[in-house]
Parts: structure tokens; C-alpha cells; sequence
């Protein structure tokens, strides 16, 4: 059996010696970049690898690419072979905020051409709630070749751009209700969203104790937000391509899948100044 969407502590606890399965803890925080790591070294699911937003799983920023632009697919690749995960590896990644910086990660292997990826529900902390075992032992892997499959999952800006006023496919911005209205941005330069754009804040697809909402619920709650849209018409994006992804593992356990990533998101958009702005 192959986990593609969620999976749960119970299920995950059976595997954490299976030489075919790694775990991948992406803990991180945007206002202290070095958190994860610090978290990790502390205490972390047994057999776990650390992988970093900025530097593993994101490119350098030129200051017109975005806050977190997609990494290189022959680099990730090779970080993922030095981690031990090949094409048929089941992936397990997890971090401590209710998968927002994991799904960068399970989005990333997904874009690769690997299904076999699955987010922790209710992250670390619901394992640790459980009363399951940390440790701070830094596992030693093997090196595996990940073979890329690279698939179109991608929008760029020159796209959303081109579809201003055309109305061809549908934006969907997954940051908070006052940023998405240009109040209390804090993170970038300029504050608004891209013209024509609906908001669904990534975490209200979360329950009260952190967990994703049942998928009947999400696809409800979608489908409204589609409002007759098919999903291969849909760009999701957010500050910076991270909790967008959030959005898009919510409509796969859904059951509709086919969006796609506007990776730049909002943090490309704003830094050219021609670029129009709604509030």
C-alpha cells in the first residue's frame, strides 16, 4: 500500500524501520530560519532526515523571483538521492504547523514525478500527543538515483498576467483574509492581491485539533470556492509558493486534482511595479 496524500501517526509507526520508506522533517519558521534545524537536533520522528525551506528545497532569490523560487530540479533531485529516496521510495514529510512548510515539500515530489508522498496529519505534534518516541539520533542512508519525471504543474507570471481580464482560469490565493485585502502585510513590499483573485486561507482547510478536514468537507468547501470551475482551470498561489500548496493537497484529498502552482505568487507579482494590484 502507498500513501499520495495523508497519513496517519498509527499508520506511519509501522514503516519506521522499512528500509523503502523515508521520513523528511521540514520544520521551519519565516521570521527564524533556523528553527527546524534547532527543533530537529532536539528531538525529531525516529529515522527522520532535516530538509531546509530556504536552502534544500527552494533556489537563491534575485529579488524578482519571488521569496522562495523553485529549486532546480537536477539539484533537488540529487538531495533526494543523498536522502535515500529513489522513485520507489514512500516519502513521509512533517513538520510541527499542520503540514504548512511540508507541503512544499510533498508539492516538490509530486512536480518530480513522485506519487508515493504523503503528509503527517496533525504533524509532530499529534505524534508526540500520542505519547509516541523522539529522537535525536541523525540517521545514516544509503545514497539512492531519484530519476525526474518532470511534469506541468507550473504557471508562470507571464500566464496569470496574460489572463487578466480574459478570465480563462481562476486564481486562488491562499494567504489570510487581511492580507489577501492588503492590510497587515508585513512580509512583502506591497500589500493587495493579484486583480480578479478569490481567497481560501490554507488553514481552514484544518480542524480544530490540526488535523486536515475530512475529505467530504474540503470538497464542499472547494467547490464552492470553484464555483463551477473545473481544477485543471485553477492557479493556486500564496506569498511565496509554500502554503499554496496547502490548497492543493487539500483539493487531491478532495478528489480534485489537476490545479496548478503560481510559484512566484505574490512576492514575484508585487516586485514589478507594472504590475496591477487589487485591495
Amino acid at each position: 500500500m502507498s500513501f499520495s496524500t495523508l497519513i496517519a501517526c498509527s499508520q506511519l509507526v509501522d514503516h519506521l524501520n522499512d528500509p523503502q520508506w523515508v521520513t523528511v522533517d521540514c520544520r521551519h519558521q519565516l521570521s527564524d530560519v533556523g528553527y527546524g534545524e534547532r527543533e530537529y537536533a532536539k528531538g525529531h520522528l525516529p529515522g527522520a532526515v532535516f530538509m531546509h525551506l530556504d536552502r534544500d528545497l527552494s533556489a537563491a532569490m534575485t529579488g524578482r523571483n519571488g521569496r522562495h523560487p523553485l529549486p532546480d530540479p537536477r539539484l533537488l533531485a540529487e538531495k533526494l538521492g543523498a536522502a535515500g529516496i529513489s522513485r520507489t521510495t514512500q516519502v513521509v514529510v512533517y513538520d510541527d504547523d499542520g503540514g504548512m512548510y511540508a507541503v512544499r515539500l510533498w508539492w516538490l515530489l509530486r512536480w518530480l514525478g513522485h506519487d508515493r508522498v504523503a503528509v503527517l496529519d496533525g504533524s509532530i505534534r499529534r505524534w508526540v500527543q500520542e505519547g509516541r518516541a523522539l529522537t535525536t539520533e541523525v540517521p545514516e542512508r544509503a545514497a539512492k538515483v531519484f530519476e525526474i519525471e518532470l511534469r506541468d504543474r507550473v504557471a508562470t507570471a507571464a500566464e496569470v498576467e496574460a489572463n487578466l481580464g480574459k478570465n480563462e482560469f481562476v486564481l486562488i490565493d491562499a494567504r489570510g483574509p487581511d492580507r489577501f485585502r492588503g492590510e497587515n502585510e508585513t512580509l512583502d513590499p506591497v500589500g493587495g492581491h493579484i486583480p480578479g483573485a478569490r481567497n481560501r486561507f490554507f488553514r481552514d482547510n484544518l480542524d480544530e485539533q490540526g488535523g486536515f478536514r475530512a475529505a467530504a468537507e474540503l470538497r464542499q468547501q472547494y467547490l464552492a470556492v470553484l464555483a463551477g470551475t473545473e481544477p485543471d482551470q485553477t492557479i493556486m498561489y500564496c506569498g511565496s509558493g509554500v502554503t499554496a500548496c496547502h490548497n492543493l493537497l487539500a483539493m487531491e484529498i478532495a478528489g480534485l486534482p489537476g490545479a496548478r502552482l503560481y510559484a512566484g505568487s505574490w512576492s514575484e507579482w508585487c516586485s514589478d511595479p507594472s504590475r496591477p494590484v487589487a485591495r
